[in-house]
């Protein structure tokens, strides 16, 4: 049987359980927490739940009475366009089983199924590297003499 196999490379038309010793023994029981409590990485981008205005996106502050308007643009926002459960692409465009369409999307309604639209976004307000600033050279005689200090010449 080995003289008529094309390859002799192990692996080759084996079956997966053999090429791989067997099967390995999974760990039982529960799993050990996440610990979360550590310090957190510089690279992680922090994120903020925040609410927008569907007209103008300006960030509407924690505790924004939705039955009022936008502070910036004075739109309506108890309307369909502000709500979660807004999607274009259904029937009445609503993901939730309203009995009628409500028109226009964008004006003031009183459907009990309203829950604002919230969105996840990066905190623009953490602390972020301050801007290096770089000397631009004049002329020709100041970028060899910036060169030169580079490399110490």
């Amino acid at each position: 049987m080995e003289g008529d196999r094309k390859y002799r490379q192990r692996g080759y038309m084996e079956s997966s359980t053999e090429s791989r010793g067997g099967e390995r023994p999974r760990p039982q029981g529960p799993r050990p927490p996440i610990d979360v409590t550590g310090p957190r990485l510089p690279r992680l981008l922090q994120t903020v739940t925040a609410a927008r205005c569907f007209n103008c996106s300006t960030l509407l502050p924690n505790g924004t009475d939705f039955a009022g308007n936008c502070p910036k643009c004075n739109a309506e926002l108890h309307c369909c366009k502000q709500c979660a459960h807004f999607e274009p692409s259904t029937r009445f465009q609503c993901l939730k089983p309203v009995p009628a369409r409500i028109s226009p999307k964008d004006k003031a309604n009183q459907c009990t199924l309203f829950s604002p639209r919230v969105t996840v976004a990066r905190d623009v307000s953490a602390q972020a590297p301050p801007p290096v600033s770089v000397d631009v050279p004049r002329s020709p005689s100041d970028a060899r003499s910036a060169f030169d200090k580079l490399f110490k010449k």
